[in-house]
């Protein structure tokens, strides 16, 4: 059976959560798998903690809770510092380059990508850095395909943005690749 638990955390405002959600929705609806969601997030309206756990499998999933991820996606500092010592031995750390100063060093798999700068500089839309760091979670990981993440993105954000949204994730996409 082929699992990977993943953990998408920021601050609010960041869309960590609608990272999440579109995540686990571009696998259940386009690369027909089985994938579990939960979020938590602080009382604040901006800037308070705010993480979303995925579970995508290619089996029915019997327990929904992420304790040891495979996959961190930490868009703040915070993110590390909650969830980094949890990830699994070998795990693959995504972080924002911009927002991330410190990542401790027995994460081996790391991929740093200046999220934030791509999405207020290259695209004057720096609420778009979500898409970044989705773009390049899913080349890292291919635990869910480009195709399906694309229609999922498409689906979910606001009507009129999508073309910027998966501009975004685009170019998260090719970041990685190119390191």
């Amino acid at each position: 059976m082929s699992q990977t638990d993943l953990t998408i955390a920021g601050v609010g405002g960041q869309g960590s959560i609608l990272a999440g959600v579109i995540l686990g929705s571009a696998a259940v609806t386009y690369d027909d798998k089985y994938a579990t969601q939960t979020q938590a997030y602080s009382s604040e309206l901006r800037g308070g903690f705010a993480a979303t756990w995925v579970i995508i499998s290619d089996e029915p999933i019997e327990f929904p809770r992420v304790t040891h991820p495979d996959v961190l996606v930490a868009q703040a500092q915070d993110s590390i510092n909650r969830f980094g010592e949890m990830l699994k031995p070998g795990g693959i750390l995504i972080c924002d380059s911009d927002m991330v100063q410190e990542v401790p060093q027995t994460i081996e798999r790391q991929f740093r990508v200046a999220a934030t700068s791509i999405a207020r500089n290259r695209l004057q839309a720096p609420v778009t850095a979500n898409m970044v760091m989705l773009g390049a979670l899913c080349n890292v990981t291919q635990v869910v395909s480009r195709t399906a993440l694309e229609k999922a993105i498409a689906k979910a954000v606001p009507k009129g943005k999508e073309q910027i949204n998966l501009e975004a994730f685009n170019l998260g996409f090719e970041q990685v690749k190119n390191m």
